[in-house]
């Protein structure tokens, strides 16, 4: 413990998560460290469940996190209805249901935009800092886990902050984190990074000692990632991909070794970085959030020669090969702060391609994250808009069809829309890519119908916009029909016609 905990007096403030969630009052605003799973606080938020269902008592906080949490804790904190409200991001099933059924209010905000609106005090004041450490260093940092997330922003502007030290994460992470803060807007300079490997800032948060009311000794693991195995239909969108980036590197668009990559969360996102392991692309750089099986199975290839993110989430298997090995990683990583990692000016200075997943895509290039059927929340917007509107590339993937070709991926108008046409440059799906780029809307339209769309859905979306091109218009549309795909969803479970066209 006291190789984690160098300074001795601050012996004293170690607690029981009980003790250190007893603190915390009905009413009050909570900052959890934490980024897709990785590095969350683990222990008192679960504490502060069982306390006020033991309790009985009317209990409400509200809960700012870095992106979704592992550890069941938000399916616990969503139980126990003690969430008042909730931002920016989250991906659990449990909480998921609240937020649809009204009973818990769900900000889904750019998560690059965070720490600015709590940096202008523009949302609620964060009463404690809840955040996860592998170690308290003598002179005044704390040195975070496996992401870094919000926990920097959460520290400077939480009244208290409250370390988790957990034992079972990795020492051998401390020196791979860079954490660099902006100051206020109006006053700031330039962001001074230029290369995805350079260091800007210090290796831990800095801390007035004095502001840490509790210590909490853990001792667990992060929960594994949920990503599922590449099947046939993402090493198809990851073949269109390769095949489009091959192109552009003929063309002298892109050098060599492409651009520095960004991937979003998830099984396809993870899946279409697999495909470059058999593609002829080396030195690959990666500057994204969250750093997946298929970034340590690349750097393990000699693939990829640097990635920056801003937390690791890994497969169990993944987890325990890396942990036991991470030596050899050490010198290939960076972890920063969320606001960084997705901050547009470094996003456009790099000129990244950024890859993220849809739910749905229109016929004219809009495209849905966030809410299935245009209302109901799956799991938020995330980073995708801060990637999609200030890449070099902003690529969007997706399977055609979900349910078993009862819906289709792509639609004549998306039913909520979280990434406009200016912001989309590329769709890829199994059946093929449209690049978007100086293509008017009713060129955009036919592209996207021909390449990406599944032959079961193709009849209905020509047929469609054909009948759109009879009212006119830029941007043609049948308002009546507009939605009757997901009308029809609802009613009777597909969104086929009766009599599908199969062209």
């Amino acid at each position: 413990m006291w190789e984690r905990l160098r300074d001795k007096r601050m012996a004293d403030k170690i607690v029981t998560a009980e003790e250190a969630a007893s603190w915390i009052e009905d009413g009050m605003t909570i900052g959890l460290s934490g980024f897709t799973r990785a590095g969350d606080a683990k222990v008192v938020p679960l504490a502060l469940a069982e306390l006020v269902k033991r309790e009985n008592k009317p209990f409400g906080v509200n809960v700012y996190t870095g992106a979704s949490l592992g550890s069941d804790v938000d399916a616990v904190m969503a139980e126990a209805g003690i969430v008042s409200k909730r931002l920016p991001f989250q991906a659990d099933p449990v909480m998921r249901k609240k937020i649809n059924d009204g009973s818990m209010m769900f900000v889904d905000q750019h998560l690059s935009h965070t720490a600015e609106l709590i940096r202008q005090g523009a949302m609620h004041a964060i009463d404690y800092a809840i955040v996860e450490a592998v170690a308290i260093t003598e002179d005044g940092m704390i040195i975070p886990a496996t992401s870094v997330g919000n926990s920097n922003i959460f520290v400077d502007y939480a009244k208290h902050v409250i370390v988790e030290l957990n034992l079972a994460q990795s020492a051998e992470l401390e020196g791979i984190h860079d954490i660099y803060t902006p100051a206020n807007q109006g006053e700031r300079g330039p962001i001074p990074l230029t290369a995805v490997d350079q260091r800007i800032g210090t290796a831990g948060i800095v801390v007035d000692m004095d502001k840490i009311k509790g210590i909490v000794l853990t001792n667990q693991l992060d929960s594994p990632s949920t990503i599922v195995e590449p099947d046939e239909e993402t090493a198809q969108i990851a073949a269109h991909l390769i095949a489009f980036l091959r192109e552009e590197v003929k063309a002298s668009r892109l050098p060599k070794n492409l651009a520095p990559l960004q991937s979003g969360i998830g099984s396809v996102a993870n899946a279409v970085f697999n495909g470059f392991l058999d593609s002829e692309f080396t030195d690959l750089t990666v500057y994204s959030e969250v750093l997946q099986d298929a970034v340590f199975d690349l750097i393990d290839a000699g693939k990829i020669s640097f990635a920056s993110g801003c937390s690791i989430t890994l497969t169990a298997e993944k987890m325990e090969h890396v942990t036991r090995h991470f030596a050899q990683y050490r010198d290939k990583l960076l972890l920063r702060p969320q606001e960084i990692t997705n901050h547009p000016e470094i996003i456009r200075r790099l000129g990244l391609i950024a890859i993220n997943t849809a739910i749905e895509v229109d016929i004219y290039g809009n495209v849905n994250s966030t809410n299935v059927s245009g209302s109901k929340m799956m799991n938020g917007i995330g980073g995708s808009g801060d990637f999609a509107r200030n890449s070099r590339l902003g690529i969007f993937v997706t399977k055609s069809i979900a349910k078993g070709g009862k819906i289709s991926s792509i639609v004549p108008f998306a039913s909520h829309v979280d990434h406009t046409e200016h912001d989309v440059d590329i769709i890829v799906t199994e059946q093929g890519l449209a690049d978007l780029r100086g293509l008017a809307p009713r060129e955009r339209a036919l592209k996207i119908i021909e390449n990406c769309a599944h032959p079961l859905y193709r009849g209905q979306l020509r047929a469609y916009y054909e009948e759109a091109l009879t009212r006119g218009g830029h941007t043609p549309h049948v308002l009546e029909k507009a939605f009757s795909w997901h009308v029809r969803y609802a009613q009777e479970g597909t969104m086929l016609a009766h009599e599908p066209a199969l062209v």
